[in-house]
């Protein structure tokens, strides 16, 4: 089969070395392919891979062979789902690799930030020494009030950190979850997400991205913020209106933030419009990488090679999202 695997700055060793040991042609693009090259190789092609390059509806109408968009990671929104299962492909993602890998990324950013680390590090950095003057005292996360935005698996992993492990009051707003399904997880529901707001210390964001959660942080969000607020996100970058944050950091409405994520990526210090966040030190940024450790990398490739396999098989693809676009999908083409 001929295979083709964008984003290949994102290394999969394991999935690569076995295709070829199995014979499979194996193409591999990068980061930024044009829509022109990628329709030209997709023509003779079986199984796409992809990780971030959008997949549009004219890329689709070109593979006129393919059978399957296999994306090595969980989020599918740059893939035009629709155009793709009215001509027979099936659609997949590997959701549940990282789940807790982002967790523990997301409150190491914020325990770092409440702590004062990366402005503490650039001083000792450039100075060699700190004195304990009141601009260096950081917070306890003991007793202080986490909220949690979007209440499944990775934000249930963030509350038990904070909960269990550092005694935080874990609060959480998602629409989706009932009362009792958050008390389980050591969360108190809120209906209000501006009321809910308005009682954070700490506000981390894992919300799925779709018409109704884009900027569901914004303007009005961050005017109800303490001003010792730290607001991370590791879900998806415009899940909050990023111009309305870089606003609320440079008018201290906000104590900090910690990013993983972004509405353009990748970021970066020149043209970029959230270019001015590298200039402060009460901000984390990290290159969407929250995802990238070891284990997490061994459990995604391992499983995108369960569903390659069973594309090449003609089995029934597992799908173990619970995304609504991707159920009542067809069956691999034979």
């Amino acid at each position: 089969m001929k295979i083709v695997r964008t984003d290949m700055e994102l290394e999969t060793p394991i999935v690569d070395k076995t295709l070829r040991e199995k014979g499979h042609d194996l193409v591999l693009l990068p980061d930024g392919v044009s829509e022109e090259v990628l329709i030209k190789e997709l023509e003779d092609c079986d199984i796409l891979l992809m990780c971030y390059t959008p997949i549009t509806k004219p890329i689709i109408a070109s593979a006129k062979k393919l059978k399957a968009i296999v994306k090595y990671g969980v989020g599918i929104d740059a893939i035009d789902i629709p155009a793709a299962n009215q001509q027979g492909i099936v659609v997949v993602n590997i959701p549940e690799y990282a789940e807790e890998t982002v967790a523990e990324g997301a409150f190491a950013m914020l325990i770092s930030l409440a702590k004062k680390l990366p402005a503490l590090q650039k001083q000792m950095k450039s100075n060699a020494w700190v004195w304990p003057s009141r601009e260096w005292l950081g917070l306890d996360f003991a007793e202080k009030t986490l909220g949690i935005i979007g209440c499944g698996k990775i934000g249930s992993s963030m509350a038990r950190m904070a909960g269990l492990g550092f005694r935080a009051k874990v609060i959480g707003y998602d629409p989706s979850k009932t009362k009792e399904d958050l008390a389980k997880r050591g969360i108190q529901k809120y209906d209000d997400l501006t009321e809910m707001l308005k009682e954070c210390d700490f506000i981390s964001i894992h919300a799925v991205l779709n018409k109704e959660t884009k900027h569901l942080i914004g303007a009005k969000e961050f005017a109800v913020m303490k001003e010792n607020a730290i607001i991370i996100n590791s879900a998806r970058g415009a899940l909050i209106d990023e111009m309305a944050l870089l606003d609320a950091l440079e008018k201290k409405q906000i104590a900090g933030a910690g990013l993983d994520v972004y509405s353009l990526e990748p970021l970066n210090n020149t043209d970029h419009p959230l270019k001015n966040l590298y200039e402060m030190d009460n901000v984390i940024l990290m290159p969407h990488l929250t995802f990238y450790t070891e284990e997490a990398m061994h459990r995604l490739e391992a499983e995108t090679l369960e569903r390659i396999t069973e594309v090449m098989e003609n089995r029934p693809v597992t799908i173990k999202s619970k995304d609504p676009r991707l159920q009542n999908q067809p069956q691999v083409k034979l």
